[in-house]
């Protein structure tokens, strides 16, 4: 399993390689949920989110033989590209199983970086299958997007970052998808500020591992839609969801129209560029699923990778929105 102390050595790992993000507040923000609000900016990260922390602790971590053989992942956002940078940075060759339908601006940034795209029909395989294909012709390590130990901990230094500027937290509101950040985050939180609930968020319309979380068993989703396509994995993993159950006090889940309106309050009051699912764990303290008042507050921005004019289209069609 994952500890406090793999944490602690991805921190040093990716010191000097990952940005160390600002923690920016509101006055406008505290007033409005009467809490003093830290927010992490991942959204300020390397490719735009959380996940190259991962991804880098886990290709340094390789042995000369391992980086040879180069490094093969599925995904088709955050995840791709930021091992695709990693393994630039590494001088490590990178395969990234993507679906043919992925959005073509993640595919480019993901090539920019120098990785091969592997591109597969959904309707005919899994990508689970192209990769274990790829791994026993070349013999490549797998980096999953979430559920490896060497990831989990490189997850979990932006929370431990966001203690350490922010001070200790009465509440931590971490978006989860897969559960690498949320996992790795609380294991930041246990350590650094004992007295910290910890709450993961998600979208309404994929909620696993909330149903995980408040049953004991492992339940899944399949397509769920919600704006929030960080968040649309199928189920938790099978490192995330005992660390979840072990480490997290709760998790909550918000509407898209509340990650909307929390969305264009980062844009429009605090100059902050967020994506929809990065703005979770702030949907679910403006909408008040959980009490804020008059509490130390840290949320992770966990990124900012959206298309503008998708984002445009959003805000235009929220209720009471303004053209």
């Amino acid at each position: 399993m994952v500890g406090f102390d793999d944490v602690a050595r991805a921190a040093e790992r990716l010191r000097g390689v990952a940005r160390r993000t600002p923690v920016a507040t509101s006055r406008t923000l505290d007033a409005m949920l009467d809490a003093s609000v830290f927010l992490k900016c991942e959204n300020l990260q390397r490719v735009g989110a959380f996940k190259f922390r991962g991804a880098y602790n886990a290709v340094a971590q390789l042995t000369p033989e391992a980086r040879a053989r180069g490094v093969l992942t599925y995904s088709s956002g955050n995840h791709a590209q930021a091992i695709g940078l990693a393994c630039r940075l590494l001088s490590v060759s990178a395969t990234i199983v993507m679906p043919e339908n992925a959005p073509k601006a993640k595919r480019e940034a993901t090539e920019g970086y120098g990785a091969r795209i592997l591109a597969y029909d959904p309707a005919q395989v899994t990508r689970e299958e192209v990769a274990e294909g790829v791994r026993q012709e070349t013999g490549a390590t797998l980096i999953p997007p979430y559920d490896q130990a060497d990831v989990i901990a490189g997850q979990g230094t932006a929370a431990m970052e966001l203690i350490e500027d922010a001070g200790p937290l009465d509440l931590l509101l971490v978006p989860c998808g897969g559960g690498g950040l949320l996992s790795g985050s609380a294991l930041a939180a246990r350590r650094l500020s004992p007295g910290c609930r910890i709450v993961g968020v998600e979208p309404a319309a994929a909620d696993d591992a909330t149903r995980s979380f408040k049953t004991g068993v492992l339940h899944s989703v399949r397509n769920p839609d919600t704006i929030a396509d960080g968040a649309r994995t199928p189920s938790l993993g099978k490192l995330t969801f005992p660390l979840v159950r072990e480490n997290v006090d709760d998790m909550v889940t918000v509407g898209d129209d509340d990650l909307v309106a929390a969305m264009r309050f980062v844009w429009e009051r605090m100059k902050l560029v967020v994506e929809p699912t990065g703005v979770l764990g702030l949907a679910a303290a403006m909408k008040g699923c959980v009490e804020v008042k008059g509490r130390r507050v840290g949320v992770v921005l966990s990124g900012g990778n959206v298309d503008l004019g998708f984002a445009l289209r959003l805000f235009e069609g929220a209720a009471g929105g303004r053209s």
